[in-house]
């Protein structure tokens, strides 16, 4: 019965794939499409400025013969797509300006049209508060969820990882093991690990592979981040239980290309290049990015396990610097299709690769013996689909695509026999004698030259249909599957014959309802999730009674359901209450069911779904402009209360050495707290930002509530930024900013008891880093030189399991960009 069932399964994964190609060769004949099939419309753009010659971000354009609008973004620049051949009348404005018009004519010779406007101040300028219209991101911002969106245009022009930015943001704490290319762990308002998803574009970061991740895009390749907290949206349809990150790629029609390169402490080394051309008359666009980070991460590192033994067995502590902690990545895009014409107004077909090499040097804690010579690769060759269209056959009926499918690879090495210590010698006894582990390796369990080879695929869909200006319903589907199979060199053939395969398919769908009324201050999003996920265990044997070799096959097939519910409402226009709460469910994923060698994750084929009803309460005050200042405060209060809690072992001090670990369920929990933020602009020259993270993570564990130990309870994250303008160079500008990241005391061992004694061993100190930079932008705004000191006052900074982050580093970086060339 189970090898039946079996076939029938990898009959339907063979009749998605089919499909899925069915999808690519359909979609990849329309780029075959003749170009006098996209002529009946074409694309508008342009830049605001005022009478100085600065950008005008935030002024009001709008076509008044086909009643479109849209807002001008931070560099005054604006654009239109899909707008009907002919004459158009254009209107400008803004708060504090006198309003512009120019008529302007598309014709077809020229499908794409430029137009440029300078605003005069406004003699009737008003001396109390002014209210601005909502950027896109205010808007998202104000929908009903617990969210906020990072916008990296600032980033991108400093030596700041994604992560980094990441970590600046009110409710996020970004938990990483050392430098560049460490393992990094994200903990949204206390729930962390595959509780909190990831996605690139809507695809599950999961499916690019470990050679694509956060430390490798660079923030030039981000438009912005979507960071959900606790509730997450139907169209990102996914078993995220605390939340979502979403990584929204450049997309711009515009051609453009940016290039940077940046080089400082530890010799570590980041480049990338990205850009697009778009053929004006036929639409027709290539991209392309490509990056490279490179570090030694050599940093030093000192404490109470950083020590060497010497005769007799006597420990002395040392200063040390990491000799096995080396980080490389390089990776790329490239795509090809159509953006911006009548039958699309995005169609890319395009290939991923990447590739990275990570030294590894200890397991999960910091012990007397580091490792040396134990390392993993990864490499990752994928095909990637999108396409998008608004009013497909009807006007309000929108359609998005994104889909990836290919190969993922990983190679864990760890042949060396010899014991080290922390000064890269091979360790001696208590005779002085050096010597071997007995396993014959650096990580117990033996040599290996482990290879995990898997077939993903990930294909996302989304329906949406605006029934008029008030409803609004969307109906989304994400289908990831995983086939792998695990082999390893230096076992014998024999061995690698019975090497079972490992497979994984996850089907999601969410259906949606949006609700806009009472003049726009009421906006309500009711949605409910239907979750299916699939586990293959495939493991050959011999049947005694036959002699023969036959497959013994354990599956699970986990099926459940969620709903949700959002609302805001506008007291006044700066004013907006938001409340949210969802049924989440989080499915096990592929290491917490199959382990994962170079992570030393052992299996656990018997872990449990985590389910959680989670609650957002808060509110957004602002933005308020008086005179030239802008305020905006946000807050939220939050809770969670969680059911088999998936997430690593509560240590004790029985396992705090432990080279590997197993995910498992820890029991029910809660989590419980609220976050705050503060935003100040002065007159677009100062500005400040600082956010409150407080919250209480509780778990059952053996029948009595503890803190969940290794979490951070209480965060704060400040930032200053100040621009001089005309410095040196007439229309330059000289950008200062300042960081500070402050982290409280935290255990990661459970008290032993009534009796504490020793337990601030094991107690991870009170933390502040701070960070200091600056950027220098060159006339014409196209090259950008910027130097960081992180870490400026050079303090000891721990994360996970207390292992130690580097200390002050130095870095300095050029960015060159054109844009609409």
């Amino acid at each position: 019965m189970q090898i039946y069932l079996f076939r029938l399964n990898l009959n339907n994964r063979e009749a998605i794939l089919i499909k899925m190609k069915a999808i690519f060769t359909a979609l990849l004949l329309l780029v075959l499409l003749p170009a006098n099939a996209q002529e009946a419309f074409g694309t508008l753009s342009g830049t605001v400025k005022i009478a100085s010659g600065e950008a005008l971000p935030y002024a009001t354009v709008f076509i008044e013969d086909i009643d479109r609008g849209v807002l001008t973004d931070e560099l005054g620049s604006f654009s239109f797509s899909n707008v009907p051949l002919g004459k158009h009348r254009l209107v400008v404005s803004h708060i504090g300006f006198e309003p512009d018009f120019k008529s302007i004519e598309i014709h077809s010779g020229s499908i794409k049209a430029e137009i440029g406007f300078t605003l005069e101040e406004s003699e009737d300028t008003l001396n109390e508060v002014i209210v601005r219209g909502k950027t896109s991101a205010t808007e998202l911002e104000t929908e009903g969820f617990a969210v906020n969106v990072i916008d990296t245009k600032q980033a991108s022009l400093r030596n700041i990882q994604t992560n980094e930015l990441l970590n600046t943001t009110v409710g996020v704490k970004i938990r990483q093991n050392g430098g560049l290319g460490a393992d990094v762990n994200y903990m949204l308002n206390g729930l962390s690990g595959s509780a909190v998803r990831i996605f690139i574009d809507g695809i599950p970061i999961s499916a690019y592979g470990n050679s694509f991740n956060l430390n490798s895009i660079p923030p030039a390749m981000i438009k912005q981040i979507e960071v959900y907290k606790g509730v997450v949206p139907g169209h990102l349809a996914d078993d995220a239980l605390g939340g979502a990150i979403n990584i929204v790629l450049q997309n711009a029609t515009q051609s453009n290309v940016n290039a940077s390169v940046s080089y400082g402490s530890f010799n570590t080394m980041q480049s990338s290049v990205n850009g697009m051309y778009r053929f004006k008359k036929s639409g027709l666009t290539v991209k392309g990015s490509l990056f490279h980070n490179y570090s030694d991460n050599d940093y030093k590192v000192s404490g109470r396990s950083i020590v060497v033994t010497g005769i007799g067995g006597v420990q002395t502590p040392v200063t040390a610097r990491r000799f096995n902690d080396a980080y490389r990545s390089t990776g790329g895009m490239v795509q090809i299709g159509y953006t911006d014409v009548k039958w699309a107004d995005r169609f890319l077909v395009g290939f991923t690769g990447s590739n990275d090499y990570k030294e590894v040097q200890h397991g999960a804690f910091m012990t007397i013996m580091p490792y040396k010579g134990r390392f993993l690769e990864s490499d990752a060759m994928l095909a990637n689909l999108a396409f998008q269209k608004k009013g497909l056959l009807t006007k309000g009926l929108d359609l998005n695509v994104t889909g990836l499918a290919g190969k993922r690879n990983r190679i864990v090495s760890d042949t060396q026999p010899w014991a080290y210590n922390w000064n890269g010698e091979r360790a001696i006894d208590f005779r002085g004698n050096e010597y071997m582990y007995s396993w014959k390796s650096q990580q117990e369990g033996g040599p290996t030259l482990a290879k995990i080879n898997r077939n993903v695929a990930s294909i996302r869909t989304g329906l949406s249909y605006s029934i008029n200006n008030h409803h609004k319903v969307l109906l989304n589907h994400v289908y990831s599957g995983i086939d792998r199979v695990d082999t390893d060199e230096l076992r014998s053939l024999l061995e690698n014959s019975f090497r079972g395969t490992r497979d994984l398919q996850k089907n999601i769908v969410s259906a949606t309802y949006e609700l806009t009324g009472l003049d726009d201050k009421l906006r309500a999003n009711v949605f409910g999730k239907y979750y299916q996920q699939l586990t293959v265990n495939t493991d050959p044997e011999i049947n005694e009674a036959s002699n023969e070799i036959e497959d013994d096959i354990t599956s699970a097939n986990i099926k459940n359901e969620g709903y949700g519910a959002t609302v805001s409402y506008a007291v006044f226009p700066t004013l907006t209450v938001l409340a949210s709460a969802e049924k989440a469910i989080r499915l096990p994923n592929e290491s917490e069911v199959f382990g994962n060698d170079g992570d030393n994750v052992v299996a656990n084929p018997g872990i449990r779904p985590e389910l959680s009803n989670n609650y957002n309460l808060g509110f957004r005050l602002g933005t308020i402009s008086l005179h030239q200042h802008d305020f905006t405060i946000s807050t939220n209060l939050f809770t969670r209360n969680i059911r088999d809690r998936i997430g690593l072992p509560i240590e004790t001090s029985l396992n705090i050495n432990d080279e590997t670990i197993l995910y498992e369920n820890q029991g029910n929990g809660t989590s419980q707290g609220f976050d705050a933020q503060l935003d100040y602009i002065n007159n677009n020259n100062f500005g400040l930002n600082f956010n409150i993270s407080r919250f209480d993570l509780k778990v059952v564990n053996r029948g009595v509530e503890i803190d969940v130990p290794n979490t951070p309870f209480f965060t704060m994250n400040g930032g200053l930024r100040y621009s001089f303008k005309g410095l040196i160079q007439k229309n330059s500008q000289l950008n200062l900013f300042y960081s500070m990241y402050f982290t409280d005391e935290f255990s990661y061992l459970v008290p032993q008891g009534s009796n504490t004694v020793g337990d601030e061993f094991f107690s991870v100190p009170q933390q502040v880093a701070q960070d200091l930079g600056l950027s220098y932008v060159f006339p014409a705004n196209k090259l950008v030189l910027s130097f960081d000191i992180k870490n400026l006052f050079d303090e000891r900074l721990f994360d996970n399991m207390s292992v130690q982050k580097p200390g002050r580093a130095f870095y300095l970086k050029l960015n060159y960009s054109i844009n609409d060339y």
